[in-house]
């Protein structure tokens, strides 16, 4: 009976042992600031979020006039984008290099979350930059962290450009039609090496132009534009006459067959014109 005494208290003594040696697991601590950033590659003119969440890792301190902070490692982050929005910040500026978003008072443990919406400037410079992230505040700042790294691209050259054709009766009684081909540029990019196809109606043949050609033995006339910039428009005209025993509509098509960039809309690139002989020396359009 003493021998079994004994036993039983040396195994709780050595139970009480091992659990006052073995380490105690605990989840760890968010960090003091995190970030993500959707997407990470963007183009000039673009826009971009960064979601920044801060935590008091003082567990005694509470942080007054806490910000989320933000930074470009390599260049300026101010220099590089212009702030559109910051929900959950009561108040967003830039100082110096950095951009913040102010959160106010933070309690031991506890987290703010700041959602910065950003776009890429016209003349930011291409490349990789680190967003670089931390929680500062009035009576103490935690480190700077790096975060993501955010690639800037040139913005493709794009131009919206559309077309219209006009026609005209040179008199009343008269065979010849006078044609006016006007282009548009919408942008948001200028475009140049433009040129507008037009494709005779039967029974139309080219007479002349002082800005357009006319491929010989062809029904087309090439109307070229050398520049146009964004919100410009500009005309050429060409004139064509009708046969005599031309009858009935005739419709000439002008379409934009060509220019230095890319063209997001094509629904107006091609516009067309109808005149109508009633006799070879009648036109009416």
């Amino acid at each position: 009976m003493k021998l079994r005494r004994a036993s039983l208290l040396s195994l709780v003594a050595a139970v009480a042992t091992i659990m006052l040696v073995a380490p105690t697991s605990a989840l760890a601590a968010p960090p003091t600031s995190a970030v993500e950033v959707s997407p990470t590659t963007v183009q000039r003119g673009q826009t971009f979020t960064v979601t920044q969440t801060v935590y008091n890792a003082d567990a005694t301190s509470t942080i007054e006039g806490g910000k989320a902070t933000l930074y470009g490692k390599e260049s300026s982050l101010p220099g590089i984008v212009d702030l559109v929005s910051c929900p959950g910040a009561f108040a967003c500026d830039m100082l110096g290099g950095s951009i913040r978003g102010g959160v106010g008072t933070v309690a031991p443990g506890e987290s703010k979350t700041v959602v910065f919406t950003f776009r890429v400037k016209d003349d930011a410079p291409l490349g990789s930059v680190t967003l670089q992230h931390q929680f500062v505040g009035d009576n103490y700042s935690f480190e700077i962290l790096d975060g993501p790294v955010l690639t800037i691209t040139d913005t493709p050259s794009a131009a919206d450009l559309g077309v219209k054709l006009t026609a005209s009766p040179r008199g009343i009684l008269t065979s010849s039609i006078d044609y006016t081909v006007k282009v548009t540029n919408a942008g948001p990019s200028a475009a140049s090496g433009i040129r507008v196809v037009s494709t005779l109606g039967n029974g139309l043949r080219f007479t002349g132009s002082s800005t357009c050609s006319n491929p010989s033995g062809t029904k087309v006339v090439n109307c070229d534009f050398s520049s146009l910039a964004s919100g410009a428009s500009a005309t050429a005209k060409f004139s064509v006459a009708a046969g005599l025993l031309t009858l009935g509509p005739v419709t000439t098509t002008a379409t934009i067959t060509q220019s230095s960039v890319a063209d997001p809309n094509a629904a107006d690139n091609t516009a067309s014109s109808t005149c109508t002989a009633v006799t070879g020396l009648l036109l009416s359009c």
